[in-house]
């Protein structure tokens, strides 16, 4: 029997598509891979003798719809992660690539109201693969637009807006820059310093964990739980330092010692805020001691 391996990446990656579809929308026709990837009808076909191949069991063939459908034994070949496939019934499954396909299944979300400049993007991200520093154009809310120099080391996303975390040379730290308000990015020439590098971000590199649970005032813990998936009344969040602050506010966690937020508003309560000591991005957290504004670059 062929397996996922005896096949080269393009194939892998059109056989992963063919069972996603097939198992998330019921139905898959040889039009959809042509459709996708742009091959020929011929193509397609062997696509699909190769999958039944490697899982037998998996389709069988409607033949008053002329689709193939998951059958009642369908086990996936491949590993999904539930965020991409969110993110493939949300927004299409094309590589960033616009090819006009229908959505596989009726489903909304708040969207993206800001979208970066991919020039911009690009040259960060280079940056960030050659280790270089770049002379950008940054406006910011407290002193306009400025030029500054920054040694992009990882991008971020809080839920709303991208940010890159950089170096930031004026001010010898590490911070979070707002990928919109980037205007413009040329190369700096030069080695980057140790100091400057992602292994250097103390609070990158720390982890902490968060014990979420119900908002002790809300009525009806139980559906709590049941909306996060919660194991024996906790959820355990890990994540980055510099992140956690903005998690904690996506998510609208009380971090407030005794729960005081409403909680018609904030349905979780971070059970341990003392983990939340040291952690710069903690200004996010709702009701933490001390926490205000943006710690992004205003």
């Amino acid at each position: 029997m062929a397996t996922p391996l005896d096949v080269s990446q393009t194939q892998r990656e059109r056989l992963a598509f063919l069972e996603l579809r097939a198992f998330f929308t019921g139905e898959l026709r040889r039009g959809d891979i042509e459709a996708r990837f742009g091959i020929k009808p011929a193509a397609a076909s062997r696509d699909l003798s190769l999958y039944r191949d490697i899982a037998p069991a998996n389709l069988e063939y409607d033949q008053a719809s002329r689709c193939y459908r998951p059958s009642r034994a369908f086990k996936p070949v491949h590993d999904f992660h539930s965020e991409r496939v969110l993110a493939w019934l949300l927004q299409g499954f094309a590589d960033g690539l616009d090819l006009g396909l229908k959505q596989a299944a009726p489903c909304e979300g708040p969207g993206q109201w800001v979208k970066p400049d991919m020039a911009v993007l690009g040259a960060i991200t280079r940056s960030m693969c050659a280790k270089q520093a770049l002379r950008v154009s940054y406006l910011s809310l407290s002193s306009g637009s400025k030029r500054r120099e920054i040694v992009p080391v990882a991008l971020a996303d809080n839920g709303l807006r991208w940010h890159v975390r950089s170096f930031d040379r004026e001010r010898q730290r590490f911070s979070d820059f707002v990928l919109t308000r980037i205007a413009k990015a040329e190369v700096i020439d030069g080695e980057v310093a140790e100091a400057e590098s992602l292994a250097a971000d103390e609070q990158w590199v720390r982890m902490v964990e968060m014990e979420v649970v119900p908002h002790p005032g809300v009525k009806q813990p139980k559906a709590v739980e049941a909306d996060y998936g919660m194991e024996d009344g906790v959820m355990r969040v890990k994540a980055r330092a510099a992140l956690a602050g903005y998690v904690l506010r996506r998510w609208s966690v009380d971090s407030s010692p005794d729960h005081r937020l409403d909680p018609a508003s904030h349905h979780l309560w971070l059970r341990n805020p003392q983990t939340l000591y040291g952690v710069e991005s903690s200004a996010l957290a709702p009701g933490f001691a001390g926490s205000a504004g943006d710690s992004a670059e205003a």
